[in-house]
């Protein structure tokens, strides 16, 4: 006995009922901040790191929900820590170098957050999982 109800696969996804293709375009927008920070590390340093969470939430942005809310928020947590790493950079700039004392762990402490908090991010995204990173700035809403 064949019954038709076997043999389709669901549209949705069973985790949270969110759609395999929308939990990974939510996923690379959490990735590609990795891969524009490695990409960039050398010559843009932290601006490259928002650059793929803001081009991915500018094309899926009306089309898939749960990808525009994964990528604002992936783009607001980079912005942040950009942000953080301008500021420990002016802090170094502003006292002669004295403050690297303060700025290279700084430095150090927030760059292994950053990548652990996106990791963890993209894992949940991938799970269906609106993930909030601890510590944002809500710039883009």
């Amino acid at each position: 006995m064949n019954d038709d109800n076997d043999t389709i696969a669901p549209v949705m996804a069973d985790m949270g009922g969110i759609a395999s293709d929308a939990r990974q375009w939510a996923m690379f927008a959490h990735l590609s901040a990795l891969l524009g920070g490695i990409a960039t590390a050398g010559w843009a340093g932290s601006v490259g790191c928002f650059i793929g969470p803001l081009v991915i939430w500018l094309v899926k942005k009306d089309t898939m929900p749960f990808v525009d809310d994964q990528a604002k928020e992936s783009l607001n947590f980079n912005i942040t820590v950009a942000i953080i790493f301008l500021a420990l950079y002016i802090l170094t700039v502003v006292t002669l170098g004295i403050g690297m004392i303060i700025t290279i762990p700084g430095f150090f402490v927030v760059g292994i957050a950053w990548l652990v908090l996106t990791i963890l991010a993209s894992v949940k995204a991938n799970e269906g999982v609106a993930y909030r990173y601890p510590f944002a700035l809500r710039l883009i809403k």
